[in-house]
């Protein structure tokens, strides 16, 4: 431990044997000698974003282990054959390994391992944050721009980072050790290393997408979760719903979906008003209108809410491009709230999450929660009840406005 950090060679010391040193960009740990055909152990990665942008490092790597990737320029650094310079030739030749069908080759391919330099309590130099590691995906050529030398080519390299969830977000650098006692090309498919490296050296690029990292996966609702239980309330709740939109239109779902959202926010200590819903046709992606405030009195602001309603089959997942459309119209500052009776696929929940749209996603499950509310909380006796009030009260909220005249209300 130095300075309250751990110590990175104290960490990936190997006994007799030199230091994994991080001195330039791509760094390899030497292989071992007593195999010809042995891997490097691990090839560094190692990235400045504070040198960024000056004269003699004008382009950006891109780092995003969360979203399950890197981008890393070169190290040709001046014109000329940018695959003979010393990283670039390292890294071309695991690109052949790394991208083989052939599970004897991956075999003797290298891991990546992802550093960045960062800055600790004012100290600008000296550090270095874990990134993740990962395999090689592809090269590209590109044209580069230095003040100094003019014009020139370089490879730029996606790396998929993999992940190590099951292995709770740690790599254990016992494994890189033990790849460099290795002296035969299937010790490097040791039981110790991450769950995610040994399924891509049995199946290569074709699992990759399984094992890429995404932090954004521990936010995703499985779909058990997003629909009712069999043989529930709630099941017979959103039978219900769907059952009676279906037959009296299902753009007069858009009232209910309304005050769902109403429901939902204003019972976990929100403060919502419903304004509008908009007319079945030519809405633009808007089908209702409300706005959240925040804080109290004359130091309150109101946020625009602009809904989404779809009444859809409950066993099918919701239809991506709507839900893109309404994201589309949200303007800064804006809130979207997207009501379902079907549910969210994997895919559109990680566009959400990733992209960090802001957006409230109702799914039937919640729906049926909230309307099972209002039925109560109404006095009802039954679903049907309440949504047969709703149909009389859904001519009157019907309004032609542009969404932000909500504030002036």
């Amino acid at each position: 431990m130095s300075d309250g950090l751990p110590n990175y060679f104290f960490e990936t010391a190997l006994p007799g044997a030199a230091l994994p040193l991080l001195e330039k960009g791509i760094n390899q740990i030497a292989r071992n000698r007593i195999a010809a055909n042995s891997a490097y152990p691990a090839i560094l990665i190692a990235s400045s974003p504070q040198s960024r942008g000056t004269e003699w490092n004008p382009w950006h790597d891109t780092f995003e282990p969360d979203l399950g990737y890197v981008r890393y320029f070169g190290d040709a650094k001046k014109p000329g054959n940018p695959a003979l310079a010393p990283g670039n030739k390292v890294l071309l030749e695991e690109l052949a390994k790394h991208t083989s069908g052939d599970r004897d080759a991956r075999l003797t391919a290298s891991p990546f391992i992802f550093f960045e330099r960062v800055s600790v309590d004012g100290r600008s130099y000296g550090n270095i944050k874990f990134q993740g590691y990962g395999v090689l995906e592809k090269a590209e050529l590109v044209t580069q721009y230095n003040p100094g030398i003019g014009y020139f080519t370089n490879y730029v390299f996606t790396f998929a980072v993999l992940s190590l969830a099951a292995e709770d977000e740690t790599l254990d650098w016992a494994w890189i050790n033990e790849r460099r006692r290795a002296q035969s090309p299937i010790e490097n498919s040791s039981e110790i290393a991450p769950a995610s490296w040994r399924t891509w050296q049995k199946s290569g690029r074709e699992k990759i997408e399984t094992i890429r990292r995404r932090a954004a996966l521990s936010k995703v609702e499985s779909t058990d979760n997003q629909r009712p239980k069999k043989g529930s309330r709630e099941e017979k709740c959103l039978t219900d719903v769907y059952r009676f939109y279906s037959a009296a239109g299902k753009h007069r779902f858009e009232l209910l979906a309304s005050r769902v959202v109403m429901s939902h926010i204003n019972t976990n200590g929100g403060s919502y008003a419903e304004g509008w819903v908009t007319r079945g046709s030519g809405d633009g992606g808007v089908d209702f209108v409300g706005k959240i405030r925040l804080g109290s009195g004359f130091s309150s602001m109101d946020v625009v809410v602009l809904g989404q309603a779809k009444c859809e089959a409950p066993d099918k997942p919701t239809n991506g491009v709507a839900l893109a459309r309404t994201v589309a119209r949200l303007k800064r500052g804006w809130i979207g709230a997207y009501v379902t009776t079907s549910y969210f696929s994997r895919q559109s929940q990680l566009e959400v999450i990733e992209d960090a749209y802001p957006l409230i996603k109702i799914s039937g499950k919640t729906l049926a929660e909230e309307t099972l509310k209002l039925v109560e909380a109404g006095g009802f006796k039954s679903t049907l009840d309440f949504l047969e009030v709703l149909e009389l009260e859904y001519p009157e909220r019907i309004q032609n406005r542009r969404p932000d005249e909500i504030l002036d209300l």
